[in-house]
């Protein structure tokens, strides 16, 4: 008799499991059909409309998202609602792709004429393989677990799991066959890090005009703490004449001249640091903010290709 006590850990030790065999299963399972499904879902001439319900529903909706935010168009529609009226987002040329650990989902089932009527294909990722469903579709992925990681093998865990990690195989797949690129996710990706870094230019989000602190070579310790103070930058640029650039002048410049031996209060030409790290208007943001942590510095000169100023740039700028 074991009597060895259990932990809460050996229940994750039984989750991950469970999924570690399901998974080295299922991929020997959809070994003879995954080309030609990828070949199906590249020969799309419109989108990939995912469909499910419940938890099914759940992997779809995510694997929309990820085919959508990857390069290949793709919604999302729920089963039962695509019965009244949202199968209105299906087109002709399009790929209805279903998502259902029974693969006897009525509602799926009722969808079949309508999306063979309009001229789209019908696919599955189904957890079984041998349905009027499944056999009504023109490719299916076997799905089929033997059995849940849930306790009472009811709760959908191990085969939601496989089925979410088929449609990423799928989404891969895609975006290796497609040679997709950084630049084209960040495209899809705007509002995040990554299309800052790779969309934006300085001068997206440099400062110009008045917003820029500026003071000639020749100016008095006064002018200078008075003109980096106006806009609160944490510093002051330094330009001739022509507005050529000349230097930059930290508020920890200004610090350590005022410590014993630092020199003092003095004109601006004597306290900048010149020929300062520069970027041009044209710079992605991306090598902007490599520059920053290489060297460590958090304000940036924005110069044009005669080396006037054009504008200045906070790291606060380009992360937004």
């Amino acid at each position: 008799m074991n009597t060895e006590k259990r932990t809460h850990f050996s229940s994750a030790l039984d989750v991950f499991e469970r999924g570690r065999t399901a998974l080295d299963e299922t991929l020997e399972r959809m070994r003879p059909n995954f080309d030609a499904f990828v070949e199906a879902l590249l020969a799309v001439e419109g989108k990939i409309v995912l469909t499910g319900i419940g938890k099914s529903g759940i992997i779809a909706h995510k694997l929309a998202a990820t085919f959508a935010s990857t390069g290949t168009p793709a919604v999302y529609i729920n089963a039962a609602e695509a019965l009244h009226g949202d199968l209105g987002v299906v087109g002709k040329g399009d790929v209805v792709l279903m998502v259902s650990n029974s693969a006897e989902t009525v509602e799926m089932i009722k969808m079949l004429p309508s999306i063979k009527h309009i001229g789209a294909k019908a696919l599955g990722i189904f957890g079984k393989t041998n349905t009027p469903l499944a056999a009504r579709c023109d490719l299916v992925l076997d799905a089929s677990i033997e059995r849940e990681a849930c306790p009472l093998n009811l709760a959908p865990m191990t085969s939601a799991m496989i089925a979410l990690v088929i449609g990423d195989a799928l989404a891969v797949a895609m975006m290796n066959a497609r040679h997709f690129r950084p630049e084209q996710f960040a495209l899809f990706h705007p509002g995040g890090t990554l299309g800052r870094r790779l969309l934006l230019t300085a001068a997206d989000v440099m400062l110009t005009g008045d917003q820029m602190p500026v003071v000639p070579a020749q100016a008095s310790f006064e002018q200078l703490i008075g003109e980096m103070s106006r806009p609160n930058l944490g510093a002051v640029l330094v330009v001739d004449g022509e507005n050529r650039l000349l230097g930059i002048i930290t508020d920890g410049d200004i610090r350590r001249a005022m410590l014993p031996g630092g020199g003092g209060p003095c004109e601006a030409s004597k306290l900048m640091t010149a020929h300062p790290k520069s970027v041009h208007p044209e710079t992605l943001a991306g090598e902007i903010m490599d520059l920053m942590e290489q060297y460590q510095i958090y304000v940036v000169p924005v110069v044009d290709a005669k080396g006037c100023l054009a504008g200045i740039l906070r790291m606060h700028d380009i992360l937004g």
